[in-house]
């Protein structure tokens, strides 16, 4: 018998709580994205966070610390040698990653991977270097709607990103272009995370705007996760926003894509309304790609708050036997320069209506101890080469 039927584990993508021992190691250094978002805008309200132990994680200014927080808290570090999306949600269900992904920011992609892209797409490209997705348009897309011709970019992230116009471009044909860019990217010499299509409409500066048709092209985890584990166990694996994506499908029993942070949280909401047993993983990406990488810590602040709301809707949504587990996969200070991720711990919140203890736990030297809690709650075996140990004795 397993304690929970359901568990639902949602990741603020990008929420950490302050720099991990060798962030410096990654250019990163006193960064606390939590933190200094609570020291840049006047006013902070998170009460549902606030009650789950949040606030006893990092110091927050608007928001006190309390004697009793309901459920379990605690901090995470990152064991994998990386500070990007795909190894933080890896490492969540099992996998270490100690070889980091290529990144290009500095340089662009290679003139052999632009020529090979352009003869097999047919089309020019443009752009070939780092840049918000807001900037890119506001530049070459009125040049890509005359010409044709196709924007490609990339970020601080492993990630070769292709621009267009739903009207102009078309998505099936972003989708055909993004298709030959991934399979070229599997070469190790340029192999990335991810291929992101990025789907716009608009007609001339000002008034571009990325469109919810994203896709992403991910690579296959490297072995077996926790996912697999549990699907393989006949359980469902339910998975919100991009989690799909990140994981190329893999041990994926139903997949739902979001339009925003807030419809994510809605969708989560209607799952825990409906009938299943296994995992819904949620992923909320806004705070990370409209306000962590814009370095808009006011724009995050307010996010979070619209979260903390829908938060309040779920925690009365669930059921006896519902576990929720809050957490992140890195860092994204808004305060920090440049536009990078930030090499930081990350929170563990855990609540569950029959939840008897509460508390702090220690502090974890992995995010693994998430899929290895949920494959012990419904008796199923991490896989082999997987890293973690379960806290589910500890939850209480």
């Amino acid at each position: 018998m397993s304690r929970y039927d359901r568990i639902f584990v949602v990741v603020i993508d990008s929420l950490g709580v302050g720099a991990m021992p060798d962030s410096e190691r990654f250019g990163d250094v006193g960064v606390n994205t939590l933190g200094h978002i609570s020291e840049s805008v006047e006013e902070f309200r998170i009460p549902n966070l606030q009650k789950l132990g949040l606030a006893n994680l990092t110091p927050l200014k608007q928001v006190p610390a309390l004697d009793r927080p309901e459920g379990r808290h605690a901090i995470l570090r990152e064991r994998s040698n990386a500070k990007d999306t795909m190894t933080g949600h890896w490492e969540m269900m099992g996998l270490e990653t100690t070889i980091p992904f290529q990144t290009f920011t500095d340089t662009g992609f290679p003139p052999d991977l632009i020529a090979e892209l352009e003869k097999r797409t047919g089309r020019k490209i443009i752009g070939n270097k780092s840049a918000s997705g807001t900037e890119i348009l506001d530049e070459l897309a009125e040049e890509e709607i005359a010409t044709g011709h196709m924007i490609v970019y990339t970020s601080a992230d492993s990630v070769l990103q292709i621009c267009g116009n739903e009207e102009t471009f078309g998505l099936d044909e972003l989708y055909r272009c993004c298709e030959i860019a991934r399979e070229l990217t599997l070469r190790d010499e340029w192999k990335v995370g991810r291929v992101i299509a990025r789907p716009y409409v608009g007609k001339k500066k000002g008034e571009f705007e990325r469109t919810s048709n994203r896709h992403d092209y991910a690579l296959k985890p490297f072995s077996r996760t926790a996912l697999d584990a549990l699907r393989d166990a006949g359980l469902d694996v339910i998975s919100i926003g991009k989690i799909r994506d990140i994981f190329d499908g893999e041990g994926i029993t139903q997949a739902h894509k979001s339009k925003s942070s807030v419809h994510g949280m809605e969708q989560t909401i209607e799952t825990a309304k409906a009938d299943f047993r296994g995992l819904c993983f949620v992923n909320l990406v806004d705070f990370d790609a409209k306000w962590g990488h814009r370095r808009n810590p006011q724009g995050y602040a307010e996010e979070l708050e619209r979260f903390d709301e829908k938060l309040g809707v779920l925690l009365e949504t669930l059921r006896g036997n519902d576990l929720l587990i809050i957490t992140a996969d890195h860092g994204t200070d808004p305060t920090y320069t440049g536009t990078d991720h930030t090499r930081e711990k990350v929170p563990f919140l855990a609540w569950s209506p029959s939840m008897t203890g509460s508390g702090r736990l220690p502090e974890q030297d992995t995010f693994a101890v998430i899929g290895a809690t949920v494959c012990d709650n419904f008796g199923v075996a991490m896989p082999e080469n997987t890293i973690g140990s379960s806290l589910l004795e500890q939850l209480g």
